[in-house]
């Protein structure tokens, strides 16, 4: 979409339909994506923010597919900048929860995976251009003890291939490490923590050197230039993070903000026995749901799913609650709740005044598991109109 000069570029994800293999894929860029376009842009180009789990992936590597995927773009007239390269296996009609993160930087399939992400993506951008492929946050935060090193060893080596694919495509493809409650690298604290002892420390500058034949000046340049974060702000939220704070710090510690993705969560302001009976709709099988809540002497107590949070019942009442619940971002309230889109017009408001990030991202998933009362209009209507607010955000 069309942003202000400076304000980057504006999409939506497709993980917001449901597309596993190729043949699923092409189906939702022939149907699905344009059926959005024809909404908000039937006269121009419009950007999509593809998802290609592994399957997908591995489908487009023969090049009759490959050709094929090309040719479906230039016919509807799609753009592709970034990738959503989170989950590897099934997203949707299955229960997912913590599996969604594996397999995760503690393995080598992760790497080639996320290897052949980008080298997909350079074949897409046009010459010179930029892109961004947005990543799990290390792994479930149960399973990273003593695989910290590992994870970041894994990361500078896609960097080490993120080099040579731009020197060989004049293309540059970046990486978004994506934190997200309950997961390895949670809170902005906790990613820039990284960055500074793993990622952008001189044994990544040395491992880097070594991989990629660049000097180790070169290699401390090219660090940032492809490993940065993916901000969703539903997240943010979720772990009350402060939005101005966060990048100011991100920008001190000099980590790049490369990907913003676009989203809202649920919010409970004071917890009670309406609201907790009322969150028993949201409590579906599929999505790992989040709950930080604040106590009253202004602690943060995470649960790892809505069933274990509500099961603390009575106890709970009186705090307040962000539920890892992705809403669409046009609505404020869902009564007896709040939602985070007070946040993310603080980002959006930053993202105005000082640009954040180059890409930005509606990244609504969950529609096809909300509960029924919100899901009156098709998909491709509520995409639309969450995009069209975004706009309405960004040319205040």
């Amino acid at each position: 979409m069309e942003l202000p000069r400076g304000l980057g570029r504006l999409t939506y994800c497709s993980n917001i339909h449901p597309g596993e293999d190729w043949p699923a894929v092409r189906h939702l860029l022939a149907e699905r994506v344009p059926a959005v376009k024809a909404r908000l842009a039937p006269e121009r180009a419009m950007g999509i923010g593809l998802r290609l789990g592994a399957d997908a992936a591995v489908a487009l590597d023969d090049a009759s597919a490959r050709g094929e995927l090309i040719e479906v773009l230039r016919t509807h007239d799609l753009e592709v900048f970034t990738l959503n390269g989170f989950p590897y296996g099934p997203f949707h009609g299955t229960p997912v929860k913590a599996e969604v993160y594996q397999p995760d930087w503690r393995t080598d399939e992760r790497l080639a995976y996320t290897d052949r992400l980008a080298d997909l993506l350079a074949t897409l951008l046009p010459a010179g251009g930029f892109g961004t492929v947005s990543t799990v946050p290390g792994t479930f935060k149960p399973l990273a003890a003593g695989h910290e090193a590992a994870m970041a060893a894994r990361m500078v080596d896609h960097v080490a291939h993120l080099v040579e694919l731009r020197a060989r495509t004049g293309r540059t493809v970046a990486l978004a490490l994506e934190p997200e409650p309950c997961c390895f690298l949670e809170t902005i604290a906790e990613a820039i923590d990284f960055f500074e002892r793993h990622l952008f420390a001189d044994a990544a500058v040395a491992r880097l050197a070594e991989r990629s034949g660049l000097t180790r000046g070169e290699a401390r340049d090219a660090l940032p230039r492809h490993l940065g974060l993916c901000y969703d702000v539903c997240h943010a939220a979720v772990e009350w993070e402060d939005p101005a704070a966060s990048f100011d710090a991100l920008a001190a510690a000099g980590v790049p903000v490369l990907k913003l993705q676009l989203s809202a969560a649920l919010r409970l302001d004071r917890v009670s026995p309406e609201g907790r009976a009322a969150l028993a709709a949201f409590d579906e099988p599929t999505y790992l749901h989040q709950v930080v809540a604040r106590t009253g002497d202004g602690r943060l107590r995470r649960d790892v799913d809505l069933p274990e949070a509500l099961a603390r019942g009575a106890v709970a009442d009186g705090e307040a609650w962000r539920v890892h619940f992705h809403v669409p971002i046009f609505i404020d309230t869902i009564p007896p709740f709040a939602t985070t889109q007070d946040f993310l017009r603080a980002v959006l408001a930053r993202h105005r005044a000082r640009p954040i990030a180059p890409h930005l991202e509606v990244e609504t998933y969950t529609f096809d598991v909300l509960p029924a009362a919100l899901r009156g209009v098709p998909v491709e209507d509520a995409v639309a109109r969450e995009l069209r607010w975004v706009l309405g955000e960004l040319t205040r």
